[in-house]
Formats: C-alpha cells, structure tokens, sequence
C-alpha cells in the first residue's frame, strides 16, 4: 500500500514538472511571438510615414555623384555621360592619309665629309627640362652645319627646377645619334686633344633667335681663332625660320636621330601595348596643371589667400617675372583649363565616359579634388602610375626627364592628343603628329572657351556644346590647318609635310604658293545648326586654302 502511495505521489510530482515546463515553454513562445508582432508593426509604420534608409543612401549617393561630375546646380546644364550627336570620325583627321612626312635632303645639300672643318669644334651646354633642351640639341646640328664645324655631344643642363642628373647617353641612343646624321654633321662623344693638346673651349652666349648670319659674325670667327667654342644656355639659340634644307636637317634630328635609350623605349612600349590591350583608341592628355606651371602662368583658380601665396612662393624662383594680372592673362588664353574643363571640352566634342584617358602629368595643384571631376567624365583615367608597377618603374621615377620620356611615347602613340598648354612638350608633339602621319591633336582654344566656361551656368549643355564645337575649328589637328611658317617650327614642320596630288603619286612639299585641287575640293563640317555672325558653322571647311585658315584662325583665336 505504501509503496503504491509512494509510486502515485512520484507520479504526480513528475507530472507537475512536466506541466511546469510546458507551461514555460509556452509563455516564452507566446512572448516571443508579441515582440515580433511589435516589431512588425513598428516596421510597417516606419515604412508608411517615412522615407527608406535606403533609399536615402541610395539618393545621397548619386546626388554626391551627380556635383562631382558637373558641380552644377543648375538643372538646365545637364552633362550627358555619353557622346551626342555630332557626326564625325574622333579618331582619325580628314584626309590625312594624303599628307607624309619627307625630309630627306636635297641633292645640293652638301654632305659632311666635304665641309667639314677638322679644326672647329662645336660644344653646346642646353637648358631646361627634356623637352626644352631637346630643341637646343635640334638646333645645336644646324648650328654646327652653319659653322662647318664637328658637334660634341651636348651636355644637358642638371640645375634648373627639374634637377635631373642624366646626361645625354642615358637619355638617348648616342650611337644611332651619330651614324644617322653622319652624312650631315660630324659629331664625336667628347672633345679630342688638338695637336697633342687639350684646347678649352672658349665660351659664347647667342642671342634667342640668330639668324645664320648672327652665327656667322658672332661666332664663326671665335671659333676660326679659338677652334672650340661651347654656345651656353642654349635654348631656342637659333631663328625660327631657315631655307628648307636647313629646316629637313632639323626634321631629320629631331624624328630620326634623336631615339630614347632601349630602355626608355621598352617601358613607353610596353605602357603604349597596355594601353591598347584595354581598348580599341585611346586619348593622351598633357594635363600641364602643376603648381609650378599655374605660378609661371600668373593664373588664378579661385583658391583664395591660401592659392594666391602658394603660387605666390613658387612665382618667386623666376627672378624676371613681372607682376600679373590674372584676369588678363585668362581672358588671353595663357591660363591652362582645369581639369573639369578639359572633360567638359571633351565631352561637348564627343567623347562618351567609356573612353579611355591616359594622363600625362606631374603634381596636380589641388590633389584629389582638383582632379575628381575629371575622373567622374571620363573613369577609365589612367596614368604610368596605374599601368606599371612601381618595380616596373623604379628605374625612371628618380629622374624627372626619363618619366617624362615615358609620357613622351605614350602621348606620341595615342589616337588623340589633347595639349592644355602650348608649351615645349606640347609643341613638339603635335609637330611630331603631324610628320608621322597626322593624327588627331586637339589644342584648347582658350581665349574663347574660356569665356564660355565662365558663363556656362546661363547655357543648356546642347548650346554649350555647340559653341565648344564652333570654337575648336582649326584646333583640331587637320591637315594644313595651320598656315605654313606660322608658329615655332617644332609645331609646324611645314617644310617637312609632303601632300599628294588628287592623281596619287606626285609630291611635293607645303608652302605658301601652293593651294591644290585638294584643297579646293572642300569638305564641310557636319556640325549642328549654329549661328555665328550670320555664319553656320556647318558652312565652314575642315580643309581650306591658306587665305581661308587666315581669316577663321583670326576669327576664333583673335
């Protein structure tokens, strides 16, 4: 009997912890099925009385896109992320394929071994950056031409603002220097002993711009009596305009004999190949927008104090330079664009965010920010810095004229080249593009664009677009589009340009007389309909005769 007793009070105690538990689990499930029913319904009013989370981000994050692409606020200029309708070939210039480069010389052009005084020697000492003594060393060849006298490879300045140490060899192919022109000028590595004796040079500074006659009274009888003479600074020492067999010699030096060192040249090769393994066509663009070259300029990008005394502190190294006028020096066109312009330039011109951009350039005043809208116009932004490794580079990036030798190659390869100042590097590259074929080479029209970007708020981006189109005519790198002789020769080797005749086959050089059947057979722009003066754009010829590129270039650049 007890033991029954014992058995049933077990069993209830059992049961009533059964019971307990059950009744725990069950009160723990009804009280999480309230909260989530809270939370539901906290949820659900959320979402009816205000706005997503995220599609707040989602918003702030095109709007933040939306400034850095145009900083506008204006919702009538509305840049498009696409090319428009402007219908033309960006990749190639309008006939080009009947213009060559041709600087051979002329049968009475006499030769080395002939005129050559074994008793002259000529030294010359360049200054500046890469760009700027690859001009003296151009003209130190004509030079000793002038003088009958054997060249010495030139010494390359080391002190000015760059402060590079390489010297000529390291820069150049000094063997092929020699035996290419071997026929033009005698040049030797280093000064010989002169009848046993070392004879030092006697030292002589030409004006900028000698004449061959200058050269004549000035040097030649130094050198008669001294026999070697060393011409110092010797940069743009020499006239711009020559006879056309001395400007073939400079054409000769300066596409021909004057090669990068293997090394130079496999890098730039190898970026050029990079380059084209990620698209079709490719833009180089010399951004030139470095603090030194904005203080040089005299210009001011509304940076306030802080820019004005940056710049103002560089500005002090040019110990010649007068006081400047920012306004002036803009409305004149010598302030190079900003990046955003640039992108805004090539944009209106037609060239869609998906093309490819290969930046040419050193410190960028302002940094990241400055170059942010540029990037947001164009994505694909690429520099040597981002398609080689920094193993790859290592041995260019302590010597400012090796990198620039890089930017060099690739800027002279690109399918477009667009230059934001007219300066050494920019000049020779687009006299380098027209000889070896001329491929495009857009140069911003700045004394019109401008006053255009500074009133670009008060315009849609279609008739902002139109005037940049307007403007660029004869800034784009056609054929003949410059007048032949005008501007430094390195621009327009004219003398050094050969055209075909509309029957193929027969060539000759440009000048001023010639005015073919070529050029009279017109081709008109496309251009969207647009006033100017009572003028459509679309009447004006992308290939004109002399007298007609005179009176547009007139016209548009002032």
């Amino acid at each position: 009997m007890k033991r029954k007793k014992h058995h049933t009070e077990k069993s209830r105690i059992i049961g009533l912890l059964v019971a307990s538990f059950l009744r725990g689990r069950l009160l723990h499930r009804t009280l999480i099925i309230a909260i989530s029913a809270c939370l539901l319904l906290l949820f659900a009013l959320f979402s009816l009385f205000a706005p997503s989370t995220l599609n707040k981000i989602n918003l702030q994050t095109t709007q933040n896109n939306d400034q850095v692409r145009s900083r506008f606020h204006d919702s009538v200029f509305q840049v498009p992320a696409g090319g428009g309708s402007f219908r033309r070939d960006l990749w190639s210039s309008t006939h080009s394929r009947l213009f060559y480069g041709c600087s051979n010389a002329g049968v009475n052009f006499a030769k080395a071994n002939a005129k050559t005084n074994p008793d002259r020697y000529l030294l010359i000492s360049t200054s500046g950056g890469l760009n700027q003594q690859r001009t003296g060393i151009i003209d130190a060849v004509v030079a000793a031409y002038l003088l009958n006298a054997t060249l010495v490879v030139p010494e390359l300045d080391h002190t000015s603002f760059w402060k590079d140490t390489s010297n000529f060899s390291e820069l150049f192919d000094t063997e092929w220097f020699i035996t290419f022109l071997r026929n033009d000028v005698r040049i030797v590595k280093e000064l010989p002993e002169m009848g046993g004796n070392f004879v030092a040079p006697y030292t002589v500074r030409v004006p900028r711009k000698c004449t061959p006659k200058c050269y004549e009274d000035r040097v030649l009888p130094v050198l008669v009596r001294k026999r070697a003479v060393r011409l110092t600074k010797f940069d743009y020492r020499l006239a711009n305009m020559l006879d056309e067999d001395l400007q073939r010699l400079r054409c000769r030096v300066n596409y021909h004999a004057l090669k990068f060192t293997d090394s130079i040249q496999g890098m730039g090769k190898l970026l050029v190949e990079r380059m084209k393994i990620k698209s079709k066509h490719f833009i180089a663009l010399h951004l030139r927008f470095e603090p030194d070259m904005l203080a040089f300029s005299g210009c001011y990008y509304g940076g306030g104090e802080k820019e004005k005394k940056e710049l103002g502190e560089i500005r002090k190294r040019w110990k010649n330079l007068h006081a400047s006028n920012p306004e002036k020096v803009r409305r004149h066109g010598r302030c190079p664009l900003t990046p955003e312009e640039v992108g805004l330039m090539l944009r209106a011109l037609d060239f869609g965010s998906e093309v490819l951009l290969y930046v040419a350039s050193g410190e960028i005043y302002g940094g990241e920010e400055t170059i942010a809208p540029l990037k947001a116009l164009f994505p694909n932004f690429h520099s040597k810095e981002t398609i080689a490794t920094k193993e790859e580079l290592a041995p260019f990036v302590s010597f400012s004229s090796r990198m620039a030798a890089l930017d060099f190659i690739v800027c002279a390869e690109s399918d477009v080249f667009v230059t934001n100042n007219n300066g050494n590097m920019a000049k020779i590259l687009a006299g380098r593009r027209r000889y070896l074929g001329h491929k495009v080479t857009i140069r911003p029209n700045a004394k019109k664009l401008n006053l255009l970007f500074m009133n670009r708020n008060n315009r849609t981006w279609e008739e902002f677009a139109s005037r940049v189109r307007t403007f660029q005519v004869g800034f784009m790198g056609e054929p003949n589009e410059l007048r032949p002789g005008s501007g430094e020769f390195t621009e327009n080797p004219s003398a050094c340009i050969c055209q075909k005749n509309s029957a193929g086959g027969i060539s000759y050089p440009l000048n001023h007389s010639n005015i073919t059947e070529f050029q009279e057979q017109q081709e008109w722009s496309s251009e969207v309909d647009n006033n100017l003066n009572g003028t459509k754009i679309d009447s004006l010829p992308l290939i004109m005769t002399t007298d007609q590129l005179a009176e547009v270039q007139e016209f548009f650049s002032d």
